[in-house]
């Protein structure tokens, strides 16, 4: 290893790179900082709106009309921290890169917050003033903590009537359970709100109501009421981080005096480690506050040499682990975390290089298809405007066009170089509606319009109805589906008709049975025989199905195994309550017999078909249907109707709380019933309500609805 990680031809040095997501609930705000965040960078000279659909990083034609984000935005940009007027700042005077990517707050569009966590190293959660901790803020913040990812936390919407910043704070300690400390608390609120008080240096960063682009603003004295909040957020934040770090700690301990310097480098480490969370106020919309969140960036959020190297495992040994040293001079690692379609240069797949260097024009080898490819073009991407470079470098993240044979998770790296890095996780879908061309001639382009979108989104699945010959497409969400539906239509050219959507319900066994499957035919030459005998039992939720072969004695041959294990797998996929797929099962092989002729492989598997049949009548089967964890946030005059409501669609009510004027009724409600509820909220509220819902757990359905369900399978 050389001495310095830095290859001399590196625009900017590790240590000066920064890799952050952006990331929320819905409507917290996200594309409006990441535009602000560009427009004092120097990146954008016009500050683009969600709700006029000129944001830059919601470049496609549905996130414009919406005005909500659908698929993460890459982007970069340079910010220098200023020491102005006595403002200790740990890395000024030295031009920082950020690399940024904002994400969906949409549920429906969770896989693009999980593929992006993956690959970053840092993440501004965003929340807002006026609602707190929301569900999907829950879950980012959770997906982050699968990822080990250090977070700051930015409490926008500050402007708004009913913001709250230290109610946010405490909502963050007991519903996040996370040590947090205020670096930059808000001066003022609503439309009194004036800018920004900076802890650590006891400064006021106050703007100006004449620049209402928020471009300038002065560092002041703190007036008295101001000093006195200062004094009792920094020592909570001196005790957090001498808690957290031992440097600080030793020197706390010894009352010896700590500097700011010191201080932030102690906050800085204890941040990286997710000791400590740090938390800043603003108004991204009224350009407040911005630029000192860019400083916390910079002064919190690690570079690529603040984390721990990638640790992968040899593709064909999962037990030896291989590390991935960040470094220029290191052979080369990256992950393919995203790919996609565009409409100039085709096929992109993004990636984040944890190691080495790589070039156009270069080959790398994919360990799971063990194949090599030849990067064509390396694109930096800039939400939808594409730049040529020739190189990438250890931590940078871009675009590469020529790999056909790329996914989603994919480790790309030289060839002779055995290592697989951790893909990302995604969920289950939970809806699904079929999907058919009005005219024969958009057939090949339906078909071609679908894989490429369900290789782009791992969260987007396609499959042919066996019994109606049908495409059924499943996704996240009502909106998911729509979405997709409306990306075949523009980039595609392929006009579609869909079903109605359908929901993803699974079948379980609710108690221990026997079953036993007997296939024996003769027609003369030689015949058909198996024989297999299993117990079944429930198995523990999310195990799927497990399998042990208990056979004594060779009663069937070590060569039918896997053939009858084949057939167990097969049969889980149609229940027999309704044929929906069958989850949680554990299988045990007991006994079965089998005939020196005429016993093969096709006969074991149909015979262990017949043998799971047979135990899933015993066995007490039932149907699971899709719970959501919802969210409701209304006036108070308007709780009644909407619990009522949320009790007609079967939801069992979990709590019910009052912020101010606003109240928050939190239930769990089948899916199936969450159809147009968006319309129904708002006619109850007159548009002042809003919700938010996720995937929450499966449970059994109620027996009185099963029969309409089947009913409604089988087109009676």
């Amino acid at each position: 290893m050389s001495s310095s990680p830095n290859s001399p031809n590196r625009a900017f040095p590790l240590e000066r790179t920064r890799n952050i997501g952006i990331a929320a609930h819905i409507d917290a705000g996200k594309t409006t900082l990441t535009e602000r965040v560009l427009f004092y960078t120097g990146m954008i000279h016009k500050i683009g709106e969600v709700h006029d659909g000129a944001a830059t990083t919601d470049h496609m034609e549905q996130e414009r009309e919406r005005g909500i984000t659908i698929t993460s935005a890459a982007v970069t940009c340079e910010w220098e921290q200023k020491a102005e007027n006595g403002v200790a700042k740990l890395f000024s005077g030295e031009k920082q890169r950020v690399n940024i990517i904002d994400t969906p707050g949409h549920v429906d569009f969770t896989a693009e917050v999980e593929r992006s966590l993956r690959v970053l190293d840092g993440a501004v959660v965003v929340f807002c003033g006026v609602a707190g901790v929301q569900p999907q803020t829950e879950t980012v913040w959770r997906q982050a903590t699968k990822y080990n990812v250090p977070r700051i936390v930015f409490v926008n919407k500050m402007d708004r009537t009913g913001a709250d910043f230290q109610g946010v704070v405490d909502d963050v300690r007991k519903r996040l359970g996370v040590t947090v400390v205020r670096i930059l608390i808000p001066i003022g609120s609503e439309e009194n709100l004036k800018g920004q008080i900076d802890v650590l240096n006891k400064r006021a960063i106050l703007f100006s109501d004449d620049d209402l682009l928020g471009s300038t603003y002065t560092i002041e004295d703190l007036t008295s009421d101001q000093l006195a909040l200062a004094n009792e957020a920094y020592e909570e934040l001196l005790d957090a981080v001498a808690n957290a770090d031992d440097a600080v700690g030793e020197k706390f301990l010894g009352e010896e005096e700590i500097s700011v310097e010191e201080l932030k480098a102690g906050l800085r480490r204890a941040t990286i480690e997710n000791k400590i969370v740090p938390m800043a106020g603003g108004s991204a919309f009224k350009n407040k506050g911005v630029q000192s969140v860019l400083d916390a960036i910079v002064d919190y959020l690690p570079s690529p040499l603040d984390i721990a190297s990638a640790v992968g495992q040899k593709a064909d040994d999962a037990e030896t682990k291989v590390e991935a040293t960040t470094d220029d001079s290191a052979k080369f690692v990256s992950l393919a975390f995203k790919l996609w379609s565009d409409k100039f240069v085709g096929k992109l797949v993004f990636f984040r290089v944890y190691s080495g260097t790589v070039s156009k024009g270069d080959q790398v080898y994919n360990p799971r298809t063990r194949k090599k490819e030849r990067i064509g073009r390396l694109i930096q991407i800039q939400a939808n405007q594409h730049t040529d470079i020739d190189t990438c470098y250890a931590g940078d993240i871009a675009a590469m066009v020529g790999l056909k044979d790329a996914r989603t998770g994919d480790t790309l790296t030289v060839p002779g170089n055995d290592i697989l890095l951790e893909p990302p996780t995604f969920p289950e879908p939970v809806i699904s509606m079929s999907i058919e061309p009005k005219t024969t001639a958009d057939q090949d382009k339906l078909a071609i319009g679908l894989q490429r979108l369900s290789d782009e989104d791992p969260t987007f699945m396609v499959k042919t109805d066996e019994d109606t010959g049908q495409t059924i497409v499943s996704g996240m969400g009502e909106l998911h589906l729509e979405v997709i539906r409306d990306r075949l239509f523009r980039e595609f050219k392929v006009d579609a008709t869909s079903g109605a959507p359908q929901i993803a319900y699974r079948e379980t066994i609710t108690k221990p049975a026997k079953g036993e499957g007997i296939l024996k035919k003769q027609t003369g030459g030689r015949g058909q025989y198996g024989h297999v005998v299993i117990n079944v039992r429930p198995g523990a939720k999310g195990t799927g199905l497990v399998i042990e072969d208990k056979t004594v004695g060779g009663v069937i041959p070590k060569e039918f195994i896997n053939a009858s294990k084949t057939g167990l797998k097969e049969a889980m996929l149609n229940g027999i309550v309704a044929g929906y797929p069958v989850v949680d099962v554990e299988v045990d092989i007991i006994d079965g017999s089998s005939h020196d002729v005429d016993s093969n492989e096709s006969a074991f598997k149909m015979a262990a078909i017949f043998a799971m049949r047979d135990a899933f009548k015993n066995a007490e089967p039932i149907m699971l249907e899709p719970l959501m964890a919802v969210e409701a946030q209304t006036p108070e005059e308007y709780q009644g109707d909407i619990m009522g409501d949320l009790n007609r669609r079967r939801g069992k009510i979990s709590s019910m709380e009052t912020k101010g004027i606003l109240a928050t009724v939190k239930a769990d409600v089948p899916l199936s019933a969450m159809f147009g509820y968006s319309t129904a909220i708002r006619t109850l509220s007159s548009g002042r309500a809003s919700y938010s819902m996720e995937p929450a757990r499966f449970e059994a359905v109620p027996p009185k609805i099963v029969n309409d369900i089947v009913e409604a399978r089988m087109g009676y």
